[in-house]
């Protein structure tokens, strides 16, 4: 038998089959006691319990652990065993969310407990420990997430609101279950159980008990523990809008260089790399990365850095003052930085056909998820867009669909997609591309049954069947907020550099000497990075580099003007109050 078979009597341990559940080496399991607390543990304990918050750490000493899924409710189940040398915990602990299991001890026994701040600091000294550490935890995220775990959102799959809370909850990465009103035999039975109305969906049920009808997404996000904005949000050196590659890896640089720093975003960390399935050209990783786990991961970096993030946390306001700026968000609370990281990114254009909006959410979609995916099973679908997210949407999408029309309105397949993905598109066998092809019209009721496509060279039209349509067809920024706060070029998106020295005022900048740095906007200590910004290379890499670029400015910017609060952790921010204020249209 492997050690990681171990039967403790009655009980059999989980196999390590996925990396998601290591053993602790004997010197590691050392090292970790002289940092915490050993303490005896009983039968039937309960160390930490769904929808609760959960701030330690616990490895076994001795004993088994049982985890498990809606304990104690008519869904009980096993998820996972755990043995002397195991340790418990998954990303939630790290993120600061509520715990989506339970831990009962089933064998009395010894854990040892060490406080996550601590945890946090340990990590970040010891790598190889920390890398377990890590893996283990994304790797139990993605088996928790597989299993169904976490709440349950009960709607109608017609439903936009229904579509809403699926997207944010999969866009986060949150272990969740959908039960479609429609389809499923369970609705009727949750439905009776809970006395809701079909009218009051959709819903969130969460650890069996508490039923949020139609949530909004930041309900839903102070429900699972996700931190927002707040009056305690104070002053920070750094502030960074957006929470893509380039917001993300500001988060990183500027945590670790110091400097306490703020990240938000109005929907989830990641942006649109954070939608991709598998990213083949980021180096480093020569067999490819899905876009979740390396988001994931830069996440988790920013926090052991103690970078502050903050989601949903929608900004609406921008607001010059001598020692910095104001950053108001659409709740009305205001945050002060002494710098800001504009990292919004863009949004994919929407396609312009007659009937579309009726079937948006409904079969028309922006992002190709497992969640996408989900709803076209065994069904031929769409791609339209002729780019790199294109080609990666078809490849993940015919693990899927029974087949991929992939709509090009061009003739060259070449001419901005990457040539690896041109390879891959062009030999899988359930892919079809169709060149010089525009689509012209949808057909279906409640959902879409077929597209009409037509030869932009030709004119000639034919009828697809797809179950669902998928469209990359180009971007916008998200700049509408910003539009009279500082210049955009002509399609909106942020002026930075020398183009910014041309349209900036220049008695703004008298008494500084100088004009904008490399990223810098039109405003003193405000700059760009990624795909918002004016000239930039739409890739994942190059994005992250502008945001790494984007605090060495910061610093730079700093030597010159000196109006930083300080350079310290995470702790001890000073408070601002929140207060209503007018609102510009919110930054995404």
């Amino acid at each position: 038998m492997s050690t990681d078979e171990h039967n403790h009597g009655a009980v059999r341990e989980t196999p390590d089959r996925y990396g998601a559940f290591p053993r602790l080496a004997p010197e590691q399991l050392e090292d970790l006691t002289a940092h915490g607390e050993r303490r005896r543990t009983t039968e039937g304990e309960v160390l930490y319990r769904e929808g609760e918050p959960f701030r330690e750490f616990l490895a076994i000493l001795s004993g088994t652990v049982e985890i498990l899924h809606d304990h104690g409710g008519p869904d009980e189940r096993t998820v996972a065993v755990h043995g002397p040398g195991r340790f418990l915990g998954e990303l939630g602990l790290l993120e600061g969310q509520a715990a989506f299991d339970t831990a009962v001890v089933r064998e009395a026994g010894e854990i040892l407990t060490i406080p996550v701040e601590r945890q946090r600091a340990l990590v970040g000294r010891d790598p190889v420990l920390g890398d377990l550490i890590l893996r283990a935890y994304l790797g139990r995220r993605y088996l928790l997430i597989g299993l169904g775990a976490g709440f349950r959102i009960l709607g109608s799959c017609y439903s936009p609101d229904t579509l809403r809370l699926r997207e944010f909850a999969a866009r986060n990465r949150l272990p969740h279950r959908w039960v479609d009103l429609e389809k499923d035999k369970e609705a009727e039975a949750l439905l009776r159980r809970f006395s809701i109305r079909p009218e009051e969906t959709p819903v969130v049920i969460w650890k069996g008990e508490r039923v949020l009808r139609n949530p909004s997404n930041t309900e839903l996000a102070r429900l699972i523990g996700l931190p927002a904005p707040s009056p305690e949000t104070g002053q920070c050196d750094v502030m960074v809008v957006g929470a893509g590659p380039a917001g993300l890896a500001a988060a990183v640089y500027g945590a670790s260089d110091g400097l306490t720093t703020v990240t938000v975003d109005a929907v989830a960390t990641g942006g649109q790399a954070g939608t991709s399935s598998r990213i083949e050209n980021y180096l480093g990783f020569p067999s490819g990365i899905s876009g979740g786990e390396l988001i994931e991961r830069a996440v988790l970096q920013a926090h052991k850095f103690g970078a502050r993030l903050m989601v949903p946390a929608q900004v609406s306001e921008l607001t010059p003052q001598d020692d910095g700026y104001v950053v108001t968000f659409t709740d009305g609370s205001q945050a002060r930085a002494s710098a800001v990281v504009l990292a919004s990114g863009v949004r994919y254009r929407r396609l312009e056909v007659p009937g579309i909006d009726r079937l948006d959410g409904i079969s028309v979609y922006y992002a190709a998820t497992i969640h996408e995916a989900s709803l076209c099973q065994a069904d031929p679908v769409a791609v339209v867009g002729g780019g790199n997210s294109a080609g990666q949407a078809a490849l993940f999408l015919a693990n899927h669909a029974s087949r991929v029309h992939l709509l090009v309105r061009g003739g060259d397949l070449t001419a901005d997609m990457s040539r690896y993905l041109v390879d891959q598109v062009e030999r899988h066998p359930k892919i079809e591309v169709l060149l010089h092809t525009e689509v012209r019209g949808l057909s279906g009721e409640e959902k879409l049954e077929s597209l009409t496509v037509e030869d932009n060279a030709s004119s000639e039209r034919r009828e697809l069947r797809a179950a669902a349509l998928f469209v990359f067809i180009g971007a916008r920024p998200r700049t509408e907020w910003l539009r009279g706060v500082l210049a955009l070029d002509e399609k909106g998106f942020v002026l930075t550099g020398a183009d910014a020295h041309a349209a900036a005022d220049a008695t703004r900048w008298a008494s500084l000497g100088r004009g904008p740095l490399l990223l810098e906007t039109t405003l003193p200590g405000v700059f760009a990075a990624g795909d918002v910004r004016s000239g930039s290379v739409k890739r994942v890499a190059s994005a992250t580099g502008e945001g790494a670029m984007a605090i060495r400015l910061v610093h730079e910017h700093r030597e010159k003007t000196g109006n930083l609060v300080r350079t310290a952790g995470p702790e001890g921010r000073r408070p601002v109050a929140g207060r209503p204020v007018s609102r510009r249209s919110p930054a995404p």
